[in-house]
């Protein structure tokens, strides 16, 4: 079990505004990547056996695409319905993983000392309505994904508090979505901005160096704290008892 302690610790806390956030979140960034990393190796490595697994060849794709065989149906590719399906499963099971990265940042921010257990909390802690929150935004996201792509931009900044909330206030899944949405509902503007450029700093890596993804990609997981940190302020720390 865990229990929720409020400590006068050490701290910082951005003001409401896109460039205090993300500076923060940089900060925050610099002192956690390599946990960060981790998560991301962790990923690529469980995508691989997927593939593996599954017998979906996406280098096979790429070369077909690349080649101008824009007729390729790629659903109709050896083992790609499996490879899809695999994926989701992982990717579920994967959200505690990012939810533990969130711990991490604040331990990093309330000078706590940090264990690589930590990474791990999300699957100890309201691992339950963390599956569910997971499923319920990936839902949204997809379904906003689908109707021409750019909505996906406008409503996952409406998403940005769910995972901390659920952390650090120990919500059911609903709750935490609905506090998220009603939190960035009122605050659109600087949670769209935060959120864009949180994105863009996150595939920055695909841009600048390819297997610089690992090193990028969670950087958005880093800017959902400094949200939560803006609006709700900095979080109780959280003890676990092992």
């Amino acid at each position: 079990m865990s229990e929720f302690n409020e400590f006068d610790q050490q701290g910082s806390v951005p003001s409401r505004d896109t460039g205090a956030i993300i500076s923060h979140a940089f900060e925050m960034y610099k002192g956690v990547f390599l946990y960060a990393i981790v998560a991301m190796i962790i990923y690529l490595v469980g995508g691989y056996v997927i593939q593996s697994i599954s017998g979906f060849n996406s280098a096979e794709m790429a070369e077909e695409m690349q080649g101008g065989n824009y007729d390729y149906n790629i659903w109709a590719a050896p083992g790609f319905t499996a490879y899809m399906s695999l994926s989701w499963l992982f990717g579920l099971l994967l959200a505690p993983l990012y939810v533990g990265l969130i711990y991490i940042v604040n331990k990093f921010n309330t000078k706590s000392p940090i264990e690589f257990s930590d990474l791990f909390i999300g699957y100890r802690q309201n691992f339950v309505n963390i599956l569910i929150y997971s499923i319920l935004s990936g839902i949204i996201s997809t379904v906003a994904a689908a109707l021409c792509f750019f909505p996906f931009f406008f409503v996952y900044p409406l998403l940005m508090l769910g995972y901390p909330i659920l952390l650090f206030e120990n919500a059911s899944a609903t709750e935490a979505l609905g506090k998220s949405f009603n939190i960035a509902k009122e605050n659109y503007g600087t949670f769209l901005g935060t959120t864009l450029l949180g994105f863009i700093i996150s595939v920055a890596g695909i841009i600048l160096c390819g297997i610089g993804i690992i090193v990028t990609a969670p950087f958005i997981m880093v800017v959902m704290y400094s949200l939560y940190c803006a609006f709700l302020g900095k979080p109780r720390q959280i003890l676990f008892n092992k």
